[in-house]
């Protein structure tokens, strides 16, 4: 973990210290490929710095024990470099697309962004997707079993009304799933472990595709079987389409919520797509969704949110100017470490259902029932999917990959435990309101 401590001159420095308040975040610099990451006590790790083009490098590690000299250090030193690129230009252009690698490496790399490597370890979330699907396909099955049947007997008949014995048995139709999901996502790999299925991913980067093959290689997974599907269509914002002109989806998987802790852009109308191009018996995973809040007092939000009078920007009258741009929804907030006095329990503010639309409603009024005394300043919210009635993810969970997201009012209205506070909740083309009736 790396910070800075900005020498203004002799007596007066700024430090970003993690113990700081300060608006300046750390660095994280992970260590990777050591034969042997036990340390104790009294060890010395030896690392390479240098910064060169105003980029910090951090490479060359090496753990030393008490009892070793020099020579015999478990050491390990990246021989290609890390993150070794040429010139500035190629270097912004690399952190920017996230796509740090050298040219001529013999492996192929992959590198995913933070949010992504979340995702891939958040279990709860790649176990409730099986479980689901294994659900839906285990009903279509014997729909898929008796067509065969229903061809197999046809075929008998002819075979008999020509004299002839037909064993040719007809292959009955996998299962098309199609996975929308936005970035990096095994869950086609997945879906494909499930049965004659017929798994289709809509991952844009080429890196992405070549790690999906490279996994599917790993797990002795047929590379044929998986498909991306923006090889298939011919205009890439027309990514809902049926999988054949004469087929239709088993199973399609939507990404309703943002790591940020939003609703994504147009997906009801996606959804309402999706619904058109399922099978009998098929559906929209997750099925629906349920919006959740609380009212919490936080001076950090407030803060951070605002610039609060003139006594933090020395006497120059700032905030009435700045605090005209200022966002009403804070996002990428992670609430199980928000400073915080929750002020109500948790209530339910929404709900979009992607597979039966008429259960949704547009405007509510939720009543909030006071529990504590306070000064409430915001209301941050999550969500709980449901890719069926008993399989549920919750984006605030310590496994979720997702962050929550807070509406920070602009003045902080005084409660008292046992009153009632009425919430107007509006949900407008993906977009979601939440106001204080007074």
């Amino acid at each position: 973990v790396v910070w800075f401590v900005l020498q203004l001159d002799d007596e007066h420095s700024l430090s970003t210290s993690p113990s700081e308040e300060t608006c300046w975040e750390q660095a994280v610099y992970p260590v990777q490929d050591l034969a042997d990451y036990w340390i104790k006590p009294g060890d010395h790790v030896m690392m390479e710095v240098s910064c060169q083009e105003c980029y910090l490098r951090i490479q060359s590690i090496s753990v030393l024990g008490l009892e070793c000299e020099m020579d015999v250090a478990k050491s390990f030193t990246k021989s290609k470099g890390l993150l070794s690129l040429g010139n500035e230009a190629e270097l912004c252009s690399a952190l920017a697309n996230l796509q740090t690698s050298k040219p001529d490496a013999i492996e192929q790399t992959c590198v995913l962004e933070s949010m992504e490597i979340a995702l891939l370890n958040n279990i709860p979330y790649h176990e409730g997707f099986k479980m689901a699907m294994r659900k839906v396909l285990s009903s279509l099955t014997p729909e898929k079993l008796c067509q065969a049947m229903d061809t197999h007997c046809q075929n008998n008949e002819m075979g008999s009304g020509t004299g002839q014995n037909n064993t040719v048995q007809s292959t009955p139709e996998p299962f098309y799933v199609l996975d929308v999901s936005e970035g990096f996502s095994i869950l086609p790999i997945i879906a494909g472990t499930l049965g004659q299925v017929k798994p289709y991913s809509s991952v844009e980067k080429d890196q992405h595709r070549i790690a999906l093959d490279l996994i599917s290689e790993a797990n002795h997974f047929s590379k044929e079987t998986l498909e991306f599907w923006l090889r298939h269509v011919e205009d890439e914002s027309a990514v809902l389409q049926r999988p054949k002109s004469d087929k239709l989806w088993s199973i399609i998987i939507l990404d309703v919520i943002e790591p940020s802790g939003l609703i994504q852009q147009e997906i009801m109308e996606k959804a309402a797509i999706s619904r058109c191009l399922l099978q009998s018996g098929g559906k929209i995973f997750p099925q629906y969704v349920l919006m959740f809040g609380l009212l919490v007092e936080s001076q950090t939000l407030v803060e951070e949110s605002a610039v609060q009078g003139t006594e933090r920007t020395l006497g120059l009258n700032i905030a009435p100017f700045i605090n005209q741009f200022q966002v009403p929804i804070r996002v990428f907030l992670d609430l199980s470490s928000l400073p915080c006095i929750p002020l109500s329990k948790p209530v339910e503010l929404l709900r979009l259902d992607l597979m039966t639309p008429y259960l949704n409603i547009s405007n509510r009024e939720v009543k909030v029932h006071i529990c504590k005394s306070g000064k409430v300043t915001a209301i941050p919210f999550w969500y709980h999917m449901y890719l069926d009635e008993e399989i549920r993810l919750d984006t605030s969970s310590e496994a979720s990959h997702w962050k929550q997201a807070a509406v920070v009012l602009d003045n902080p209205i005084q409660v008292e435990m046992g009153e009632e506070l009425v919430l107007s909740v509006e949900h407008h083309k993906s977009n979601v309101s939440i106001t204080v009736k007074q």
